[in-house]
C-alpha cells in the first residue's frame, strides 16, 4: 500500500511520515533500542481518535523477547505484546496478516494552534490499517514532567532525529 509521506488531518495540522522498510530484525533491534536504553525518555501507548494511553515507565522493563512473531516488554506488574515480525501459530493466516505490523513510521505533527505545536514519534499500524502503538519522544515545546516550556528547547528532539536516521535507512 502507498502511505502518504505528509498528510493533513482534520484540524488541519500537518503529519510528516517517515516510512522504515520493514525487514526482517529491524523493528526488534529498534524496540531493544527504546525500552533497553530509552526506556525514561519515551511516553507510548495506543492513540487512536478520542483515546491516549500515555504510559511512562518508572523502571526499566525486567524483559524483554521475541517468540513467533511477538515482541513482549514485561515491566513486571503487566506487559504488552506487539505482532513485529512473521507471525506463524495461527489457524487462518489472513489473521496472521492482519495481526502483523504492516507499516512503521517516524513522524512529526505540526500545528498551528494549541499549547503545543507539535509532536515528534514513531507509529506502528497492523494489517488492517490500524494503529498498534505510538511512541512520542521529547517534545521541544515541553519539559520533562510534560508541563508547556516558554521557549522550545530544541535539543529535545536528538533521540527521535538520531533514531529516524538510523532505522529509516534502507
Amino acid at each position: 500500500m502507498d502511505w502518504p509521506q505528509t498528510s493533513r488531518n482534520l484540524d488541519g495540522s500537518l503529519t510528516e511520515y517517515s516510512d522504515i522498510l520493514l525487514v526482517p530484525g529491524r523493528l526488534e533491534r529498534l524496540f531493544r533500542e527504546l525500552f533497553e536504553h530509552h526506556w525514561r525518555e519515551i511516553i507510548f501507548g495506543p492513540c487512536i481518535e478520542g483515546a491516549v494511553f500515555e504510559i511512562r515507565l518508572t523502571e526499566q522493563p525486567k524483559k524483554i523477547a521475541m517468540l513467533d512473531g511477538y515482541l513482549t516488554v514485561d515491566v513486571g506488574p503487566w506487559h504488552f505484546h506487539l505482532c513485529i515480525a512473521e507471525h506463524e501459530d495461527v489457524p487462518v493466516p489472513q489473521l496472521a496478516r492482519q495481526r502483523q505490523v504492516s507499516r512503521a513510521a517516524f513522524f512529526q505533527e505540526r500545528r498551528s494552534t494549541g499549547h503545543v505545536r507539535g509532536s515528534w514519534g514513531l507509529r506502528l499500524w497492523n494489517g488492517l490499517g490500524e494503529q498498534m502503538i505510538t511512541v512520542f519522544f521529547p517534545n521541544p515545546y515541553l519539559t520533562d514532567a510534560q508541563q508547556v516550556q516558554k521557549d522550545p528547547d530544541w535539543n529535545r528532539l536528538a533521540l527521535w532525529e538520531h533514531l529516524r536516521r538510523k532505522y529509516t535507512q534502507d
